[in-house]
């Protein structure tokens, strides 16, 4: 059997990141690597990773492109509900990330906003669909 298992983002500062993704979403630190290139965090029933760029070098003998806030956004999000979009938004803003779009409320009745972390990740901040 075959199943999701986690997300990984390539990022500047592991340590940092995580930092940030604990305080602007309250998720739980899964673990660190002593030489802080590799992190997991529980954000429910998948797992979100981050590995430093070094490290994601070593895999990739041709390299990647490196998410930044200069640029655009990746073509790509990631996804977190939440009961008060409002709020999940201050709060992660004042961790350090950046509004992309307000909240605006979808035809189907959800509620969807767009932000991005601090290595310029597309997040999307809604609530669930009912």
């Amino acid at each position: 059997m075959i199943k999701f298992a986690y997300t990984i983002l390539y990022v500047k500062d592991v340590t940092k990141t995580v930092e940030f993704y604990e305080k602007a979403f309250g998720f739980t630190r899964k673990f660190i690597t002593p030489e802080n290139d590799y992190a997991e965090l529980l954000v429910g029933e998948t797992t979100l990773s981050f590995a430093s760029i070094t490290l994601a070098q070593s895999n990739l003998k041709d390299g990647f492109i490196e998410s930044n806030l200069s640029n655009k956004p990746f073509g790509i999000e990631i996804g977190f509900t939440t009961d008060n979009v409002e709020e999940t938004i201050t709060t992660a803003i004042n961790a350090g990330a950046e509004l992309v779009e307000k909240p605006k409320t979808k035809p189907w009745g959800q509620t969807v906003a767009y932000i991005r972390d601090l290595d310029g990740f597309l997040i999307e901040l809604c609530t669930p669909i009912e």
